[in-house]
Protein backbone atom coordinates (compact mmCIF):
# COMPACT_ATOMS: atom_id res chain seq x y z
CA UNK A 1 0.00 0.00 0.00
CA UNK A 2 1.59 3.52 -1.15
CA UNK A 3 1.88 6.12 1.53
CA UNK A 4 0.10 9.26 -0.42
CA UNK A 5 1.01 13.04 0.94
CA UNK A 6 -1.21 13.84 3.75
CA UNK A 7 -2.44 16.93 4.02
CA UNK A 8 -1.72 18.37 6.91
CA UNK A 9 -5.08 20.46 7.18
CA UNK A 10 -7.53 17.34 6.61
CA UNK A 11 -9.17 15.30 9.29
CA UNK A 12 -11.12 12.68 9.85
CA UNK A 13 -13.46 12.72 12.94
CA UNK A 14 -13.66 9.88 15.07
CA UNK A 15 -17.42 7.50 14.65
CA UNK A 16 -19.05 9.88 17.75
CA UNK A 17 -19.73 12.92 16.44
CA UNK A 18 -23.02 14.10 15.62
CA UNK A 19 -24.25 15.78 12.94
CA UNK A 20 -26.53 18.51 13.31
CA UNK A 21 -28.18 21.10 11.13
CA UNK A 22 -27.29 18.71 8.46
CA UNK A 23 -28.04 20.28 4.96
CA UNK A 24 -26.42 17.85 2.76
CA UNK A 25 -28.64 17.43 0.14
CA UNK A 26 -29.81 20.57 -0.91
CA UNK A 27 -26.99 23.83 -0.73
CA UNK A 28 -28.93 26.54 1.51
CA UNK A 29 -27.87 30.35 1.34
CA UNK A 30 -27.35 31.98 4.54
CA UNK A 31 -28.38 36.13 4.76
CA UNK A 32 -28.48 36.00 0.82
CA UNK A 33 -24.80 34.44 0.23
CA UNK A 34 -24.04 31.55 -2.16
CA UNK A 35 -25.56 28.19 -1.15
CA UNK A 36 -23.70 26.08 0.71
CA UNK A 37 -24.16 22.44 1.64
CA UNK A 38 -23.52 22.47 5.46
CA UNK A 39 -22.93 20.69 8.88
CA UNK A 40 -22.52 21.40 12.33
CA UNK A 41 -20.35 18.64 13.96
CA UNK A 42 -20.59 17.93 17.63
CA UNK A 43 -17.70 16.09 18.61
CA UNK A 44 -17.95 14.81 22.37
CA UNK A 45 -15.12 16.26 24.93
CA UNK A 46 -14.14 12.97 26.19
CA UNK A 47 -13.10 12.67 21.93
CA UNK A 48 -9.31 13.74 22.75
CA UNK A 49 -7.95 12.20 19.42
CA UNK A 50 -10.22 13.89 17.22
CA UNK A 51 -9.78 17.48 18.88
CA UNK A 52 -6.35 17.02 18.94
CA UNK A 53 -6.52 16.49 15.18
CA UNK A 54 -8.23 19.58 14.90
CA UNK A 55 -6.44 21.75 16.74
CA UNK A 56 -3.30 20.44 14.68
CA UNK A 57 -5.05 21.13 11.55
CA UNK A 58 -5.91 24.37 12.47
CA UNK A 59 -2.37 25.59 13.16
CA UNK A 60 -1.31 23.97 9.64
CA UNK A 61 -3.70 25.98 8.21
CA UNK A 62 -2.94 29.40 10.45
CA UNK A 63 0.88 29.00 9.39
CA UNK A 64 0.20 27.70 5.65
CA UNK A 65 -2.21 30.93 5.44
CA UNK A 66 0.21 33.68 6.98
CA UNK A 67 0.43 35.44 3.71
CA UNK A 68 -3.79 35.72 3.37
CA UNK A 69 -4.25 36.53 7.46
CA UNK A 70 -1.49 39.36 6.78
CA UNK A 71 -3.58 40.57 4.30
CA UNK A 72 -2.26 44.44 3.45
CA UNK A 73 -1.08 44.59 7.33
CA UNK A 74 2.06 44.58 8.39
CA UNK A 75 2.25 41.68 10.86
CA UNK A 76 0.33 38.38 10.86
CA UNK A 77 -2.65 38.48 13.63
CA UNK A 78 -1.94 35.69 16.22
CA UNK A 79 -4.20 32.44 15.96
CA UNK A 80 -5.76 33.50 19.10
CA UNK A 81 -6.83 36.80 17.84
CA UNK A 82 -8.67 35.57 14.72
CA UNK A 83 -11.87 33.40 14.22
CA UNK A 84 -11.55 29.87 15.26
CA UNK A 85 -14.32 26.95 13.60
CA UNK A 86 -13.60 25.10 17.07
CA UNK A 87 -15.82 26.11 19.50
CA UNK A 88 -17.08 25.15 23.17
CA UNK A 89 -20.63 24.01 22.76
CA UNK A 90 -21.22 24.45 26.94
CA UNK A 91 -19.94 28.31 26.54
CA UNK A 92 -21.52 29.06 23.24
CA UNK A 93 -24.80 26.96 23.07
CA UNK A 94 -25.70 26.85 27.18
CA UNK A 95 -29.18 26.34 26.11
CA UNK A 96 -29.03 23.40 23.88
CA UNK A 97 -28.17 19.87 25.37
CA UNK A 98 -27.06 18.68 22.17
CA UNK A 99 -23.83 20.49 22.22
CA UNK A 100 -23.36 20.02 25.94
CA UNK A 101 -19.80 18.35 27.25
CA UNK A 102 -18.58 18.72 23.55
CA UNK A 103 -16.90 21.24 21.04
CA UNK A 104 -18.33 21.99 17.71
CA UNK A 105 -16.91 22.87 13.98
CA UNK A 106 -19.50 24.44 11.31
CA UNK A 107 -18.41 22.42 8.09
CA UNK A 108 -19.84 23.68 4.35
CA UNK A 109 -18.63 23.71 0.81
CA UNK A 110 -20.26 24.43 -2.56
CA UNK A 111 -20.27 21.31 -3.75
CA UNK A 112 -22.57 18.01 -2.24
CA UNK A 113 -20.70 16.37 0.20
CA UNK A 114 -20.11 12.69 -0.47
CA UNK A 115 -22.06 10.15 1.54
CA UNK A 116 -21.70 6.62 2.67
CA UNK A 117 -22.57 4.28 5.17
CA UNK A 118 -20.72 2.27 8.09
CA UNK A 119 -19.71 0.27 4.81
CA UNK A 120 -18.77 2.71 2.72
CA UNK A 121 -21.90 2.09 0.69
CA UNK A 122 -23.64 5.60 -0.75
CA UNK A 123 -26.53 6.39 1.02
CA UNK A 124 -29.00 7.55 -1.63
CA UNK A 125 -32.32 7.71 0.55
CA UNK A 126 -32.28 11.34 2.05
CA UNK A 127 -34.21 9.88 5.33
CA UNK A 128 -31.06 8.16 6.11
CA UNK A 129 -29.39 11.27 7.03
CA UNK A 130 -30.88 13.58 9.30
CA UNK A 131 -29.44 16.51 11.98
CA UNK A 132 -28.89 13.61 14.82
CA UNK A 133 -26.87 11.10 13.53
CA UNK A 134 -23.63 9.89 14.36
CA UNK A 135 -20.90 9.38 12.25
CA UNK A 136 -17.54 10.43 10.55
CA UNK A 137 -16.78 13.77 8.52
CA UNK A 138 -13.61 14.42 6.19
CA UNK A 139 -12.78 18.20 6.86
CA UNK A 140 -10.24 20.21 5.37
CA UNK A 141 -9.56 23.52 7.41
CA UNK A 142 -8.27 26.84 5.40
CA UNK A 143 -7.29 30.22 6.09
CA UNK A 144 -9.61 33.47 5.05
CA UNK A 145 -9.35 37.15 4.87
CA UNK A 146 -12.60 38.19 3.90
CA UNK A 147 -14.30 41.77 4.03
CA UNK A 148 -12.18 42.93 7.31
CA UNK A 149 -13.20 39.15 8.63
CA UNK A 150 -9.89 36.97 9.43
CA UNK A 151 -9.80 33.51 10.77
CA UNK A 152 -9.70 29.51 9.80
CA UNK A 153 -12.53 28.15 8.68
CA UNK A 154 -13.44 24.18 7.52
CA UNK A 155 -14.78 22.90 4.18
CA UNK A 156 -16.88 20.11 4.33
CA UNK A 157 -15.65 16.87 1.95
CA UNK A 158 -17.61 13.69 2.53
CA UNK A 159 -19.49 11.99 4.87
CA UNK A 160 -20.17 8.76 6.71
CA UNK A 161 -23.30 7.51 8.60
CA UNK A 162 -21.71 5.50 11.34
CA UNK A 163 -25.31 4.95 13.37
CA UNK A 164 -28.82 6.90 13.95
CA UNK A 165 -29.04 8.88 16.50
CA UNK A 166 -32.31 10.82 18.25
CA UNK A 167 -33.47 13.30 15.92
CA UNK A 168 -32.42 17.07 16.74
CA UNK A 169 -34.77 20.05 16.63
CA UNK A 170 -37.33 18.44 18.23
CA UNK A 171 -39.78 17.29 15.65
CA UNK A 172 -41.59 13.72 16.24
CA UNK A 173 -41.26 11.18 13.38
CA UNK A 174 -44.57 9.85 11.91
CA UNK A 175 -43.93 6.77 13.66
CA UNK A 176 -43.47 8.03 17.08
CA UNK A 177 -46.99 10.36 16.49
CA UNK A 178 -49.09 7.25 15.52
CA UNK A 179 -47.55 4.30 17.52
CA UNK A 180 -49.99 5.35 20.50
CA UNK A 181 -53.53 5.10 20.14
CA UNK A 182 -54.13 8.87 22.36
CA UNK A 183 -57.02 9.37 20.19
CA UNK A 184 -60.26 7.75 22.02
CA UNK A 185 -62.81 9.13 19.83
CA UNK A 186 -61.29 8.24 16.79
CA UNK A 187 -64.05 7.10 14.12
CA UNK A 188 -66.32 6.94 16.98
Amino acid sequence: MSKKMQNPMKVITGPDTRWSYANVWDPKSINGGTPKYSVSLIIPKSDARTLAKIKTAIEAAYKEGEAKLKGSGKTVPALSAIKSPLRDGDTERPDDPAYAHAYFVNANAASAPGIVDADVNPILTRSEVYSGVYGRASITFYAFNSSGNKGIACGLNNLQKIRDGEPLGGKASAEEDFAADDDEDFLN
